[in-house]
């Protein structure tokens, strides 16, 4: 059972304290109190979560150097030996009480501040994305009003419920092992190195194919159709992006079918590019063209004419007398 703004409940702060420090249970829920006053206030001390009894010295040291930062008011958590001030059930409710109000008041504060423009842009991109998951399920449009783990919980079951008529052999992911945070930053570079390297090819193809298009209007015939051609092509060529639309999210959604090449001119792949220019240009047999270099015949030498003054003698030419060497 959950309180305000995400936090635990009384009962639950009450059951965990009386599990005492050493319970993994109660270092766990202060970690993670911990955590979440981190991401909103600037603190340099942190507090990790225990696998047991052995480790609850440790934790307490850490804690008593968090709440010396937030300057804890209350003199059972923060005076007497380190060791032996959350040995009692109420010193521990007293310090997960203390960690939920400190969370509280900074969410609270958090919410008066003006939003960053950064961090504006990436609550736009989450809710545009958010809506495309919604489009792409069916389902209606997202309320703004509606709290984003309802939201997400809603667009899980969705999914699920999918799933559950899809074949086992069509879900596989492409991408079976998960990723360490420096794999992540690695695999954001290459990605970066292939967006730019794709965008500069695409910007290459699409100014080619401009001046492919503008050069269909030197003609005299297309002189009183230009209205018509630029009423055609325009919209096409606006719907040409330069940059790529690709991102890691693909990457997570690609299924293992992706890794499996098809050629270009397969029966599957040209039912979908096949159309009535390819039928017209393509019929019937496609002369040889040749070109291979073991069915060329040699080239013959070609004979000049000698020409006239040309050289010492009129071009004829003349040999000299090779002496012979003297028998000694």
């Amino acid at each position: 059972m959950e309180g305000a703004e995400g936090c635990p409940s009384i009962e639950t702060f009450a059951k965990v304290a009386a599990a005492g420090v050493s319970s993994p249970q109660f270092t766990s829920l202060c970690s993670w109190l911990v955590s979440e006053l981190r991401a909103l206030c600037p603190l340099e001390e942190d507090v990790s979560p225990t696998c047991g009894p052995e480790d609850a010295e440790t934790f307490q040291i850490e804690m008593s150097g968090l709440l010396g930062e937030l300057r804890c008011p209350y003199p059972s958590l923060t005076t007497g030996d380190v060791t032996t001030r959350l040995h009692t059930p109420e010193n521990c409710l007293q310090l997960l009480y203390f960690l939920s109000s400190e969370l509280l008041a900074a969410r609270l504060q958090a919410r008066k501040r003006p939003p960053s423009p950064e961090r504006k842009n990436r609550s736009r991109e989450a809710v545009r994305e958010l809506q495309s998951i919604c489009r792409a399920l069916g389902m209606p449009e997202a309320d703004p009003g509606c709290p984003v783990p309802q939201l997400l919980a809603d667009i899980e079951a969705k999914i699920s419920g999918r799933l559950s008529v899809v074949p086992p052999e069509q879900t596989t992911p492409l991408l079976k092992m998960p990723l360490t945070s420096e794999e992540w930053k690695a695999l954001e570079k290459v990605h970066g190195a292939l967006r730019t390297e794709y965008q500069c090819r695409r910007c290459m193809i699409i100014t080619r194919f401009d001046v492919t298009i503008e050069s269909f209007h030197w003609s005299e015939r297309a002189k009183d159709r230009g209205a018509a051609m630029s009423k055609v092509f325009q919209p096409l060529r606006q719907s040409l992006q330069r940059g790529s639309q690709v991102t890691l999210a693909h990457l997570l959604a690609a299924r293992d079918d992706l890794s499996c090449i098809t050629k270009t001119s397969s029966g599957t792949s040209r039912e979908k590019t096949s159309c009535a220019i390819n039928k017209v240009l393509m019929t019937g047999s496609v002369p040889d063209r040749g070109g291979r270099p073991n069915e060329i015949e040699r080239p013959m030498p070609v004979w000049e004419k000698r020409r006239e003054g040309g050289g010492e003698g009129g071009g004829r030419q003349r040999w000299g007398k090779r002496g012979k060497k003297k028998k000694k």
